[in-house]
């Protein structure tokens, strides 16, 4: 479940550089408004003054330039909103695998235990059986996520995600082989 931080106190505008994934540093300046954690990753929600309309930033991707001392008056964004916002931008637009899975699980089970730092989007097919799309940067991070369900299912889409379980499931047989030698 995301946690938000409260509104940023000083309202002093944010200057520093900025660095998305295969790309080089680029600077940003913004107003920042919220900090957003999702799983192990902080999340700044900022107006882009540049761009001119609300951006999403991951904070460990962000090097700080000197302070601006300009400051400005926040803006409105609900805050209902801000997780469902933060949520939405970071998620599948991000995602550099994707895959759908069958779980042989009943909805309710496998959401009852979904701790994933990523959103899934969740199917019922049926009472014992239900349906997921997910996706992250590395499929084998993918793949251990979802083995944390402890419930049978298989990959309908994503020949990365099915690679990475075959590669782990070779990797986890060797472990317990050489447990059995002793």
């Amino acid at each position: 479940m995301p946690l938000i931080r409260p509104e940023s106190r000083g309202h002093e505008r944010l200057r520093f550089g900025y660095t998305k994934p295969g790309s080089s540093e680029a600077a940003r300046h913004t107003e920042p408004q919220r900090l957003v954690s999702w799983g192990p990753i902080w999340y700044l929600l900022a107006w882009d003054l540049d761009r001119d309309d609300w951006r999403v930033f991951r904070v460990d991707r962000m090097v700080p330039h000197p302070p601006t001392g300009a400051r400005f008056r926040p803006r409105t964004i609900p805050e209902d909103k801000v997780v469902e916002y933060v949520v939405g931008r970071v998620s599948k637009a991000s995602w550099t695998y994707r895959a759908r899975v069958l779980v042989h699980a009943p909805a309710a089970t496998v959401a009852a235990r979904i701790t994933f730092p990523v959103p899934v989007d969740m199917e019922m097919v049926d009472e014992s059986t239900c349906r997921l799309e997910l996706g992250a940067d590395d499929p084998d991070r993918l793949a251990l996520w979802l083995t944390q369900l402890d419930v049978d299912m298989e990959v309908i889409d994503g020949d990365a995600l099915a690679r990475s379980f075959e590669r782990l499931a070779a990797r986890f047989r060797r472990a317990a082989g050489g447990a059995a030698t002793r």
